[in-house]
């Protein structure tokens, strides 16, 4: 094992004596056992282990240590050293492969790897074209309901202007109408003022010919109105107008024009009613308002009068004769004051709150138009009957005092 040569003694190979000088007598001789390099055994000397010795039945390391202990040692040694060599030639190969396919197996892992990230990214790409698509075809899908819609609001849309494209005309004459009452509005509104301002207590007739005068008038100066200016196109509101009709007000224009005289002047309304139509519009239109009627020759006149100031609650004044009474001066009048931050009026020795709900209506079958606005409330067919005299009366009082709104 050692390559120590044997003598030759008597024609017989001795090695005990060249073996005791060289391997007992060194001290290393353990640790070159140790440090011996099995892997390359030569051939040669396994070829004469095997031969000679491992297969000898002598060589039996329980019958070598009834001799010496140390060759105990050294039999255990030399069949180690034996059975290592020949595992090892059948293992090495193995070990050899085995390292060869870790390697193959190391390089077959980072292919895997490699390949394992480029399914990872295409597995990615996989479920984000698969949200896309699921996304597209929600998209396609409500796209296909916005068309459906479409369609079927272009069918009505079209259904719709079908059967609308009749009123074009009308449209455009109410466009055309449009256009010249805001360039009128001017003429208009003047005729109107000075209707409710003057005309009140005039019949129909005269009515009509004052406004045709101021018509004239104002083309004359170039003031833009209307050829036929009225209250009823100017200032008046169709659905209010039918409103006040349902609660009792005539149909007719003169009427109309009336009532939107009341609603417009600065002045509290006084209707010459000998017939009762103001008196039972009023009572309707503000029955809903806790309408308070009263007459001059009421005990408590004054009182309530003070309570409804007071309030904001309407007053109807009924049977006016030719005089109202000298309390309600400073109320028709409205001479209103502040007094500790509130509005107040004075009536005769009180001085009450003034609520700016309050409103006042006076209704007389006889003519009193001073500090009023004047209504005339009668039928247009009966104006030929009334008396001249009454007439001539009724216009001097308002052209002298202007305190009549109509």
């Amino acid at each position: 094992m050692f390559g120590v040569k044997g003598v030759k003694v008597d024609g017989v190979m001795d090695y005990w004596a060249p073996a005791k000088k060289e391997l007992l007598g060194d001290m290393k001789f353990l640790q070159r056992l140790k440090d011996y390099d099995k892997d390359n055994i030569p051939k040669k000397t396994i070829k004469i282990l095997r031969k000679s010795y491992v297969n000898n039945p002598e060589f039996e390391p329980e019958r070598i240590k009834r001799a010496s202990v140390a060759a105990f040692g050294l039999c255990k040694w030399i069949n180690a050293m034996e059975a290592y060599d020949r595992v090892a030639k059948v293992v090495e190969p193995k070990r050899k492969k085995l390292a060869s396919s870790e390697k193959e197996l190391e390089e077959t892992m980072a292919i895997l790897g490699v390949k394992q990230d480029e399914l990872k990214k295409v597995q990615d790409e996989l479920s984000t074209l698969n949200t896309n698509l699921s996304n597209a075809k929600e998209k396609k899908k409500k796209l296909e309901k916005d068309v459906k819609l479409c369609e079927e609001k272009l069918k009505r849309a079209k259904q719709l202007i079908d059967g609308l494209g009749g009123e074009q005309e009308r449209w455009n004459f109410n466009v055309k109408n449009l256009k010249e009452q805001v360039i009128n509005a001017t003429g208009d509104v003047l005729i109107s003022s000075g209707l409710i301002a003057y005309l009140g207590a005039f019949t129909t007739k005269y009515r009509n010919k004052a406004i045709s005068t101021w018509t004239k008038l104002c083309r004359k100066r170039h003031v833009p109105c209307s050829p036929k200016p009225s209250l009823l196109t100017t200032l008046g509101d169709p659905i209010k107008i039918r409103q006040w009709n349902l609660q009792g007000l005539p149909t007719d224009s003169f009427s109309v024009d009336n009532g939107i005289a009341v609603f417009n002047s600065r002045r509290w309304p006084l209707m010459i009613d000998p017939e009762g139509q103001a008196n039972v519009w009023i009572r309707n239109m503000e029955k809903a308002n806790k309408l308070k009627v009263v007459k001059q020759t009421d005990s408590q006149f004054m009182r309530t009068i003070e309570n409804a100031v007071q309030f904001g609650a309407p007053v109807l004044l009924e049977n006016v004769q030719e005089e109202l009474d000298p309390t309600l001066e400073p109320l028709l009048q409205k001479l209103t004051f502040k007094q500790g931050g509130v509005i107040c009026i004075r009536l005769g020795d009180n001085t009450v709150e003034y609520s700016e709900q309050f409103r006042f209506y006076i209704v007389s079958s006889w003519l009193v138009c001073v500090l009023v606005c004047v209504c005339w409330f009668v039928l247009v067919g009966l104006c030929s009957l009334v008396c001249v005299g009454w007439f001539v009366c009724w216009l001097c009082v308002a052209i002298v005092n202007r305190h009549c709104c109509f």
